[in-house]
């Protein structure tokens, strides 16, 4: 059996998110050819580091990441640095042919994803398979959506909206966080919750035409951990109207300070035979209207089908837990990770690809320039 060496950098919550993944493949995941040992963690302070190896068995903690990436018996290097950090660490473990997992976004502009896909090239002998964790993909939900489409369910496409919805930055008075720092976000909700529901999109309809993009920055000033008030040039919500090389139209958002909401991407999208819709706080499901019905007395037929999608994966997932138990926003990341390790180990492209990472990076960029320009971005 095959067994992979895990060397991760960066242990904060998408660390024990990553970190929970490796430890429950087994699980979920039945007969694989492969396994993973945690072998290095990597975080910014010894007290950190040595936090984070202890309860989940790591070989050995680390503050610096040379000591990871240039370990011969680490095979896959897991990003969970902020953003800030990416580039550097993945630049170098491409150059020293590692595998590797990266949380998203690619990196803080696309200047450094163009960097990295230029590394990428220059090493590619050296065989690394690289994927983006945009985990919401990764739903059965999702999963279907995609083959509804692509089997022309749908039909033409004609509009679309799409939001991904938080209220943690509603208080004025909360302290921030890295991700309210665009030095080290290299932006603020875009990046954060923009590229989820970005990507989600592209992976839907395809590549984006044009973009017009608006920011918003709820409070200018926001106090740090230390009761410190900051400037704040970090977006709290932004609002796009996209038109696709589908020729669809519809409208992108993502926000901080949308009272009342929770962990909520959703998704509608209309065709001329159909139309379909997700919430992500109802996972289970993905709602479709078959439009080739037809209507008839008291309705006939036709209206929003409810498809139990559930933890439907196919084999060898899908086992366990059942697969009519119900799901949460967990497993879509071990199903995104256990994508990553099946490339890896039948050494197959990873999707989504550092190349995808770095389109969503470059359809962002153009948002910005939208906001600032105040016009329409031709992609």
């Amino acid at each position: 059996m095959e067994v992979y060496n895990i060397g991760m950098i960066g242990f904060g919550f998408m660390g024990k998110m990553h970190a929970y993944g490796y430890k429950t493949i087994p699980l979920y995941y039945g007969d694989l050819p492969w396994k993973t040992n945690l072998t290095g963690v990597c975080t910014s302070s010894v007290s950190t580091a040595q936090k984070a190896k202890e309860p989940l068995d790591f070989e050995f903690a680390t503050t610096n990441p040379d000591e990871i990436i240039n370990r011969e018996d680490i095979q896959i290097i897991n990003v969970c640095t902020p953003n800030i950090y990416h580039k550097d660490v993945i630049i170098k473990a491409l150059k020293a042919g590692k595998h590797i997992y990266c949380d998203k976004p690619l990196a803080v502009n696309y200047a450094q994803a163009q960097e990295i896909l230029g590394t990428m090239k220059e090493n590619k002998e050296k065989g690394s398979v690289c994927q983006v964790v945009l985990q919401n993909r990764f739903f059965p939900a999702t999963l279907k959506a995609k083959e509804l489409i692509q089997e022309g369910r749908l039909g033409n496409i004609l509009t679309f909206r799409a939001c991904y919805l938080h209220s943690g930055s509603v208080d004025p008075v909360k302290p921030i966080g890295w991700k309210q720092d665009k030095y080290i976000g290299g932006g603020g909700v875009l990046l954060d919750l923009g590229s989820h529901v970005l990507d989600m999109i592209y992976y839907l309809l395809g590549e984006y035409r044009s973009v017009m993009a608006k920011t918003q920055v709820l409070y200018p000033k926001r106090p740090d951990k230390k009761g410190v008030w900051l400037d704040i040039a970090a977006e709290d919500a932004v609002y796009m109207t996209v038109r696709m090389k589908n020729n669809s139209l519809g409208t992108v958002e993502a926000s901080k300070i949308a009272t009342g909401t929770n962990d909520e991407l959703r998704f509608e999208i209309h065709g001329d035979k159909g139309a379909i819709r997700f919430n992500l706080m109802d996972p289970n499901w993905l709602e479709f209207y078959d439009n080739t019905l037809p209507e008839g007395s008291y309705g006939g037929t036709r209206g929003f089908t409810k498809i139990e999608c559930v933890q439907r994966y196919p084999k060898p997932g899908g086992d366990f837990p059942s697969s009519k138990g119900s799901i949460g926003w967990v497993r879509a990341h071990v199903h995104c990770l256990y994508s990553f390790l099946d490339s890896v180990f039948y050494k197959k492209q990873a999707v989504p690809s550092f190349e995808d990472g770095a389109y969503i990076q470059y359809v962002m960029e153009q948002a910005y320039r939208s906001d600032t320009e105040q016009q329409w971005m031709e992609l």
